[in-house]
């Protein structure tokens, strides 16, 4: 059980929890090739509001997490494809079947992301299977209370 899941957030609150998912949609419109470039949006976003509300920090923590998660998996897509241009690899199966992969779970992260934006905007508590555990972990071990 997540530590907001009794969490009345007030109207203020669910609009910076909203705008944080939102602060990573538009990063990956701005620098759709560079994949460092949503993880430092939502960097700069969550470090503009650590000192929020609990429901606020939660859903940025989340955003962040999953941004990092995407980094390393767009990186080493990035990265391998400079390779294949610029180097000496050569185009794979594997290759292909990894840009596949990365590019289904960039579509599925946006898709998790809008529906969070939307979400949380309401009120609704949105907490993604993998990144949630993670960013309760992440809140509670950080000294601060509960609830607020």
């Amino acid at each position: 059980m997540s530590i907001l899941a009794e969490y009345a957030s007030n109207d203020m609150e669910r609009e910076k929890a909203s705008n944080g998912y939102l602060m990573s949609l538009l990063a990956v419109m701005v620098g759709l090739p560079l994949p460092i470039v949503n993880l430092l949006a939502s960097v700069i976003f969550y470090f503009s509001n650590r000192k929020s509300t609990l429901f606020v920090r939660w859903h940025c923590t989340q955003t962040l997490v999953s941004q990092l998660t995407l980094l390393i998996v767009n990186a080493i897509g990035f990265s391998w494809t400079m390779s294949i241009i610029f180097g000496d690899n050569m185009l794979s199966n594997e290759y292909i079947g990894y840009v596949i992969t990365i590019f289904t779970f960039n579509v599925i992260e946006f898709i998790f992301t809008i529906n969070a934006a939307i979400k949380v905007r309401k009120g609704q508590h949105v907490e993604w299977w993998f990144w949630g555990p993670l960013t309760d972990l992440i809140c509670r071990t950080s000294g601060q209370k509960t609830k607020e």
